[in-house]
């Protein structure tokens, strides 16, 4: 296959019939090495598979969660020379959801037989070919037709299959008995013919071609939509622990009330941005932009590039805290936030073309500051196919375009332990503050 190498260094888990009936676990190799050892049929199949692996991760199912089973014998369909499952392991065990069967040229070669008619297919070629062959003369043909009649057709068939080699031997065996027996198997049934050895004349052609005709084969892979999603959501979902929150707790005693609500912790659905329903959602930390209509131009125009950009985004102007809209948001699997502060509203009113915006990332929950003007067409780059990263991102925003003493707090961690601490202080609420901090701090 053309593409083959873009695929032949992955390596996967493979669990091969012969693994299966020996009850041994699944081997790890790389798809050009399966191929090279038979255990994968070909390089088309093996790229499919490969195919699907990529498209598996990248849809958010774990790489270590994933393992391809070849059909044994008795399960392989007739139609297939191989067949292998995408399995992925979820609560339920190992379930399988993606399957890629090799069909080979088996459909068009029985509906060829049954129909007798020709479905090739035709490739010119660049320079003509010589090709030297060996099989019936013409007159040995016309001969079988005389003596076959009806059923010459598929007598020349069989023989057409056969290789030089085969040929020979079936000729040196009608030589020496004076006839053969040759058995056709085909959508006629099953018969064996005796050939005499007068009919059976071979010789050696060289014919110039000029097209090449082959019959296509058929990889076919069959997507369980359904059970990709079911992986996607369970491989996805985590718990992210909150602030402050005791490695192991006690287990409550009988009889205490327990504050389903205080004791919650926040669920995120770890969606790839790529495949995320809502891309970002965007969150007014001042709610002037909501009900002073001075700022209407700027929030109708971020809406407007954010839609122009084609992503689909949700908007929370509840009154509930920043960290709680942040929660809700991570819980839908949202992989981005734009938080509008009151230091944006004063950059637009100063100068509109300078505000600036805070731009959140779900998994590392890191921010960055970006100008509101492009901050929807970067959020698209990171939501798409192109090669920018959130990581590269935020080095960048940290690097020679920022505030120096931003970056250098940034970089040393300072800015995201002050952000829990006040998380902290805010949920506490002690009576002294600056106390509560400076033992928090000296603790660390």
């Amino acid at each position: 296959h053309p593409k083959f190498a873009a695929v032949g260094s992955l390596q996967l888990e493979l669990l091969p019939s012969p693994q299966q009936l020996a009850a041994q676990p699944a081997v790890r190799m790389s798809l050009a090495e399966a191929v090279a050892a038979g255990t994968v049929a070909n390089e088309t199949l093996g790229f499919f598979i490969g195919r699907t692996y990529q498209f598996l991760v990248r849809a958010g199912c774990k790489a270590e969660h994933i393992r391809f089973r070849q059909h044994l014998p008795d399960e392989m369909a007739h139609y297939a020379c191989d067949c292998w499952d995408a399995e992925i392991e979820m609560s339920l065990g190992w379930v399988e959801c993606v399957g890629i069967a090799d069909r080979s040229a088996y459909d068009l070669t029985v509906h060829a037989k049954a129909t007798n008619t020709p479905l090739i297919a035709e490739e010119p070629f660049e320079v003509p070919v010589k090709v030297e062959r060996y099989g019936l003369s013409k007159k040995a043909a016309a001969a079988l037709g005389k003596s076959f009649k009806k059923d010459a057709k598929r007598v020349t068939g069989k023989l057409d299959e056969m290789s030089a080699e085969e040929l020979k031997a079936l000729k040196a065996t009608a030589e020496a008995e004076g006839k053969v027996s040759l058995t056709v198997s085909d959508c006629g049934g099953s018969d064996t013919f005796e050939i005499a050895n007068e009919l059976l004349v071979f010789e050696a052609t060289t014919t110039i071609m000029h097209v090449e005709k082959y019959t296509p084969n058929v990889i076919e892979p069959s997507f369980g939509i359904d059970r990709i999603l079911t992986a996607i959501y369970e491989h996805t979902y985590s718990v992210r622990a909150k602030e402050g929150d005791a490695p192991e707790e006690p287990p409550p005693k009988k009889g205490d009330k327990k504050d389903s609500a205080a004791d919650a912790k926040p669920g995120v659905l770890a969606f790839p941005p790529e495949v995320a329903p809502y891309k970002c959602v965007v969150l007014p930390l001042d709610m002037r932009i909501v009900r002073e209509c001075e700022y209407a131009g700027m929030r109708d125009a971020l809406r407007a590039t954010l839609s122009e950009q084609g992503l689909q985004y949700k908007v929370d102007e509840s009154g509930a805290s920043i960290g709680k809209r942040y929660a809700r948001s991570d819980e839908l699997g949202i992989p981005f936030a734009i938080t509008v502060d009151e230091d944006c509203l004063k950059q637009f009113k100063a100068d509109a073309a300078s505000a600036t915006a805070t731009l959140r990332e779900r998994d590392s929950t890191r921010q960055v500051r970006l100008p509101l003007s492009t901050i929807a067409q970067t959020v698209a780059q990171l939501c798409s196919a192109s090669s920018l990263t959130w990581d590269e991102l935020d080095a960048d925003s940290a690097g020679t375009g920022a505030d120096p003493k931003v970056a250098y707090l940034k970089q040393m961690g300072v800015e995201e332990a002050l952000s829990a601490a006040v998380t902290a202080l805010a949920k506490e609420k002690p009576a002294d503050p600056m106390k509560w901090l400076s033992a928090r701090f000296a603790a660390l």
